[in-house]
């Protein structure tokens, strides 16, 4: 890997709990990760970790199999030949564009330095603007210049910190598909950190989602969104409920009982003797109910969202459960209109019932177990 973070403790002397707790992941050369989370959650101390600009309490930073950062080792930002952008650009509003770029390239003589300026330009597709000012500049290309500038010197390592965040919601995404084949055409190394999920799903090779100091989760997004580490990654990411459900064994086949009726060959469930009785919580996708009016079971609309192309109805059954459904928008209801659902799931995500201390998954989705080891997945439930 050529980043590597092992056991990584960031403690400040002012707070009783660690801003970053026992964090490991790597990202291999080339790769571009993601670091996402609820505002508070250590995602940007990790990346100033990272970076030199916090002390590591405990664990180790390594850059190109170099340690960098440990309890001991404190390679300072300088030394570290890592590219910085920043939310708010950072850009000098006095200096033109040319110059802005040029900051970092002073080692360099005039025109080496005037042509990788004019090289990074030209990669982040801005060519020919070195004698504008940032004034004169979209948001969007402020943020390219900014990217430019990071990338003049030839970083090892570039570090963005919600590099999108000042920009409007509909520009966002689309640059975000951008900046990633921009740094993928330069072969970039990158650690990007977010709390939009739609960013992090269009520039992460790897995402990862952290919470109260802790990486809960380091995978590519399908894995995030279909295979939930814990119920804090599955309750984070898209669109989903966890309702309470019992497993069976019948005919040698395990069936999942739920609100929405049992739930058969469906891939990856564990045994009923994984859980007390078999009782347990299932998550339950949006896209995993599908609006059906022949269908026996009914819900009631209690809320709905315009989305463009579908709504997000949010559905209670008589037995007071409530799930999310994704509808195509030609199927306006109204607020109060019940419908005939039914449930659609390739393979299950199963948890612990009512037990937040224990937010691990079951089953051989979960790259982290519990603290009892779950039953291995009954032959039968492998789709």
């Amino acid at each position: 890997m050529f980043v590597e973070v092992s056991q990584l403790r960031v403690q400040y002397a002012s707070r009783p709990q660690p801003a970053v707790s026992d964090v490991s992941f790597g990202l291999a050369a080339g790769d571009i990760g993601v670091l996402i989370g609820p505002s508070g959650c250590g995602k940007t101390t990790l990346l100033r970790a990272i970076a030199g600009l916090e002390r590591a309490s405990a664990g180790e930073i390594r850059i190109s199999g170099q340690v960098v950062g440990s309890a001991k080792v404190h390679l300072p930002a300088e030394a570290r030949r890592i590219g910085m952008v920043f939310q708010d650009y950072a850009l000098f509003p006095h200096l033109d564009v040319g110059r802005n770029v040029a900051f970092g390239l002073q080692h360099l003589a005039k025109a080496e330095r005037a042509g990788r300026v004019a090289q990074v330009l030209e990669l982040v597709g801005l060519p020919g603007i070195e004698r504008r000012f940032p004034h004169e500049l979209s948001g969007g290309q402020q943020q390219r210049v900014a990217l430019a500038r990071a990338m003049a010197p030839k970083p090892q390592l570039l570090l963005l910190d919600e590099p999108f965040s000042n920009l409007d919601v509909d520009l966002r995404e689309r640059l975000a598909h951008e900046i990633r084949g921009i740094l993928k055409a330069a072969q970039a190394t990158a650690l990007f950190v977010t709390h939009d999920q739609l960013e992090a799903f269009a520039i992460g090779d790897l995402i990862g989602v952290m919470h109260d100091g802790r990486l809960h989760q380091w995978d590519d997004a399908y894995t995030l969104y279909h295979r939930p580490a814990t119920r804090f990654v599955a309750d984070f990411i898209g669109h989903g409920v966890f309702t309470r459900a019992t497993l069976r064994e019948i005919d040698n086949q395990v069936v999942v009982q739920t609100p929405l009726g049992d739930l058969l060959d469906v891939a990856e469930c564990p045994l009923p003797s994984a859980f007390d009785g078999g009782e347990c919580e299932v998550l339950l996708r949006a896209d995993d109910i599908v609006h059906d009016d022949d269908a026996p079971v009914k819900a009631q609309i209690v809320r709905k969202a315009f989305r463009g192309s579908e709504f997000l109805y949010t559905l209670q059954l008589k037995t007071g459960e409530t799930v999310l459904a994704h509808v195509p928008s030609h199927h306006d209801h109204k607020i109060g209109e019940w419908i005939g659902i039914r449930a659609e799931v390739d393979h299950v995500v199963t948890f612990n019932r009512s037990r937040p201390a224990d937010d691990r998954a079951h089953g051989v989705m979960a790259r982290e177990r519990a603290a009892e080891t779950p039953a291995p997945a009954h032959p039968r439930c492998q789709g």
